[in-house]
């Protein structure tokens, strides 16, 4: 399959920050998907504006496909699809029409335009599986609201956020937690999963009609400017992510100000409970540090009977057995100096280029005669 940035240079007369502006819009829009319950195309006008090309697609988690197949590098000519054609040139949502039947299974599609600064440089097709409609529950309501809101920024060009590239394998997504907050960052809608995470962190009351800032401090064990950080970022003002840790939990949060027509009606805090990811972490971070230890403390025990050695060495009349000796004292100064470099790095690959260096250096201090070592070539990166 064709990455988007050879279609986009290969079909297209977009220019390179045009193409970064497309990449942080599709390291954003799992979220849009997941919120609409629909598959996502994104079209692309080719150069000659006579066709489209879909650059990029994206399934949802929370729903079923529209589409069974991948679309990226298809083409489709101008005025096939006409609510393309209308989003591109007006600027605007479309979504009128009835829905497309695709292998017996209602399809409804609404056509996002995407607009950066004051140019719109392609149009997201949302298309939504209606074969299980259903009378939606409050979160699904709160989930189509929110998408409704992102839609309309991206029309806009007020969304995605610039220099807020995301990393969506480490980032909380809809389905870990959902908080709704409206403009002053009281919680309008808490999802299960959302009010599961506070309740580890200490809550024991309901977060509706809660102002999320405060609430979130008072769980908070340190007092001061995390508490001033918590607050701004429950107000949703601004893009920003956070991680707080309290009573017997790690929530990590992230913030999305919504402003679907320039005006700012509230803020969408996505969380997710990484309590047990985070404990992971530190074992790691003890069992590293412990091997380091371990270690160092090896190679000083090393070091220490190679002097000894060294020293009986110089006391011993036997030739043959002060060669000896001295063979021993190169053989476990080489071992001390493995551990050495191991107990300086945090994996079990080291540089042996360095470790050759070191030993040769060792072996030419310690011979009797004048020994010059050179090394030639490299040994690279090896496993202990």
């Amino acid at each position: 399959m064709p990455s988007m940035n050879d279609l986009v240079r290969q079909h297209t007369a977009l220019d390179d920050s045009d193409l970064e502006w497309l990449h942080l819009l599709v390291s954003e829009w799992q979220l849009l998907s997941d919120l609409s319950f629909a598959d996502l195309v994104l079209w692309v006008p080719t150069s000659d504006g006579t066709r489209y090309v879909s650059v990029a697609q994206m399934r949802p988690n929370t729903g079923p496909t529209s589409y069974q197949d991948d679309m990226v590098g298809h083409l489709v000519p101008r005025g096939r699809r006409p609510m393309l054609d209308a989003a591109l040139d007006e600027g605007r949502i479309v979504r009128e029409g009835d829905p497309e039947w695709r292998e017996e299974v209602p399809v409804r599609v609404e056509s996002i335009p995407v607009r950066r600064e004051s140019r719109v440089l392609g149009v997201i097709a949302r298309n939504t599986n209606l074969l299980t409609v259903r009378t939606p529950s409050r979160l699904e309501l709160t989930y189509l609201q929110s998408a409704s809101d992102l839609a309309q920024m991206i029309a806009a060009g007020s969304f995605p956020f610039p220099n807020q590239q995301v990393d969506m394998d480490a980032s909380p997504r809809a389905g870990d937690g959902l908080i709704r907050l409206d403009a002053d960052g009281v919680v309008q809608y808490a999802s299960p999963n959302a009010l599961s995470a506070y309740h580890r962190l200490g809550l024991a009351a309901d977060l509706v009609g809660h102002h999320l800032g405060k609430t979130t401090a008072e769980l908070a064990p340190v007092r001061g400017p995390v508490d001033e950080a918590l607050v701004k970022l429950a107000s949703g003002w601004a893009p920003r992510e956070f991680e707080v840790e309290g009573g017997d939990g790690v929530i990590q949060l992230r913030a999305i100000p919504l402003k679907p027509k320039g005006l700012h009606i509230g803020s969408l805090v996505l969380l997710r409970d990484v309590t047990e990811l985070r404990r992971r972490e530190r074992e790691l971070i003890t069992k590293d540090a412990t091997i380091r230890e371990i270690h160092h403390r090896v190679k000083n025990n090393l070091q220490t009977v190679a002097a000894l050695l060294r020293l009986q060495a110089r006391r011993m009349d036997s030739v043959q057995g002060r060669e000896a000796l001295n063979e021993a004292v190169r053989r476990v100064g080489s071992i001390a100096i493995v551990h050495e470099t191991l107990s300086q790095n945090l994996d079990e690959r080291v540089e042996f280029d360095d470790i050759a260096d070191r030993v040769l250096a060792m072996v030419a201090e310690i011979s009797p005669g004048k020994v010059t070592g050179r090394r030639t070539g490299r040994f690279g990166i090896l496993d202990a």
